[in-house]
């Protein structure tokens, strides 16, 4: 197959990865200096080893909270220094130690290093269409689509615009999932996944989450294969030995550094960031139902697009039209899982499923358990799983354009607007908008459905080029105007 016939049958994934970079590098290079969450103590970091410094240490002098507070007040003047800003020295230290060669090329620039992880994020979509890929072969637009989701999601694509080891940590995660997908099917050696893991171990600790998976995917593989304990036992040896060995040499520098049984330095970070808000003090403040209705809103918000130092928030209508895109999309996939469950799988397919939903089990919960502490209501947290959830999405929206099921669905949204309007009416406060965007979709709906099945992909960019426009939308409406 020649490269123009190979690059004839990839366009899509080419063209998503090119329009990426492009908006990516529009948010890198108008997006305010220090206005990306946690942005200037990853810089801070970057510029310790840059300079000779050795691996920073957690000091009680790293975290200032009212400085922190003043400085995202007043949108860090010039004035205000942010050299003090070093409370992310507890970090592993892969991202930063990749990121100090362009520090030190380009004199501590900023745009270089937003660039860089901007770089990573692009990884990071290609491989969501390499795992969709390696789940359905036979589908390439569901793996166009979910790459675009990851690819245009405004959140997502405004933390890859900043210095950050989030997308390391999501880039070497998505790596480590594909490889073992294709370690099930016999493709990849056991060494491999344990040395992706250790790369995983020295960037962050959400990538930890490749631990239990590690076990999970060597129990998929033994009973599918039929193979001895021995062998079940000897494989995953091969992947946590390389993986612990290398994290190991992080956590011996942490236990020299900060005392038994501090490995990771948490216990030390704990102790530094006094001031940071407690989830037992704002429970006791609000109550817990509000509390949780404002963690549940928040969230949300901060997944589609609250920017700055979540002090940005988007017109409530893009809110609202996210809030009916995702529903959409969550029920196509609640009846692709009632086909599942009466069609089946095949074995590839199962074992993915186990596999990744695993994965975005786990991520889930750990955002949950450090909620539990502090309040971190940011759903990039959330985000080492996105290339799961964009899957879901992806197939989810497949299902919704089939024919029956759209149409059905149109009609329910059309029932809804009738009903909201009724309401609104007898109320004498007509929700136009609500009504609009609900009508829109309904529209939007029947006529993915109405296309041929080649020619649904139209669908598909067309909803792609409407992400881009929201992302300019967020960044022009939104970021510069009030960041700035």
């Amino acid at each position: 197959m020649g490269d123009s016939t190979v690059i004839k049958k990839h366009w899509p994934a080419v063209g998503i990865l090119v329009a990426y970079l492009i908006v990516g590098t529009f948010f890198a290079a108008l997006t305010p200096r220090w206005q990306v969450p946690d942005e200037p103590a990853h810089y801070n970091y970057i510029a310790a080893l840059a300079q000779g410094k050795g691996f920073p240490v957690m000091e009680a002098r790293d975290y200032d909270q009212k400085y922190l507070e003043r400085l995202t007040a007043e949108r860090f003047p010039p004035s205000l220094p942010t050299d003090s800003l070093a409370y992310e020295d507890h970090q592993p230290p892969l991202y930063y130690l990749l990121a100090t060669p362009i520090f030190l090329i380009f004199n501590g620039a900023l745009l270089p290093l937003r660039l860089f992880s901007l770089l990573l994020g692009g990884v990071i979509v290609a491989l969501t269409m390499a795992l969709a890929h390696e789940v359905l072969p036979h589908s390439p637009g569901i793996a166009w689509l979910a790459g675009g989701f990851v690819a245009f999601l405004p959140q997502h694509l405004a933390m890859m615009a900043g210095v950050n080891n989030d997308s390391l940590t999501e880039a070497l995660l998505a790596l480590w999932l594909l490889l073992a997908l294709r370690y099930l099917r016999g493709k990849v050696s056991p060494y491999v996944l344990g040395v992706v893991l250790g790369a995983l171990l020295i960037t962050k600790t959400t990538g930890y989450v490749a631990l239990p998976l590690a076990v999970l995917v060597v129990a998929l593989r033994w009973r599918r294969g039929g193979f001895s304990w021995r062998w079940a036992l000897t494989q995953l040896l091969q992947i946590l030995i390389p993986g612990l060995a290398l994290g190991s040499l992080w956590w011996i520098r942490n236990l020299l550094t900060y005392g038994w049984p501090d490995f990771l330095g948490l216990h030390r970070h704990d102790l530094v960031v006094v001031g940071q808000p407690r989830t037992a003090d704002w429970i006791a403040r609000q109550g817990l139902w509000p509390f949780l209705r404002g963690a549940l809103r928040t969230t949300f918000q901060s997944f589609w697009g609250q920017f700055g130092w979540m002090g940005v928030v988007l017109d409530a209508r893009i809110y609202l039209g996210a809030g009916i895109f995702t529903a959409l999309a969550l029920w196509g996939a609640l009846w692709l899982g009632v086909r599942v469950a009466k069609e089946g799988l095949e074995p590839r397919q199962r074992d993915a499923l186990i596999l990744l939903g695993a994965s975005a089990l786990i991520t889930l919960a750990l955002p949950i358990w450090y909620n539990l502490t502090y309040v971190q209501h940011q759903a990039r947290y959330l985000f080492p799983a996105l290339p799961i959830f964009a899957l879901v999405a992806a197939l989810g929206l497949r299902r919704l354009a089939e024919v029956r099921l759209a149409v059905l669905t149109g009609l329910g949204l059309i029932v809804v607007v009738l009903l909201v309007g009724g309401m609104g009416w007898l109320r004498g406060d007509l929700p136009l908008w609500t009504m609009a965007l609900l009508g829109a979709a309904a529209i939007a709906v029947w006529i993915a459905g109405a296309l041929p099945n080649g020619r649904k992909t139209l669908a598909g960019g067309v909803l792609m080029l409407a992400f881009i426009a929201l992302d300019f939308w967020c960044l022009f409406g939104f970021i510069v105007p009030m960041l700035g």
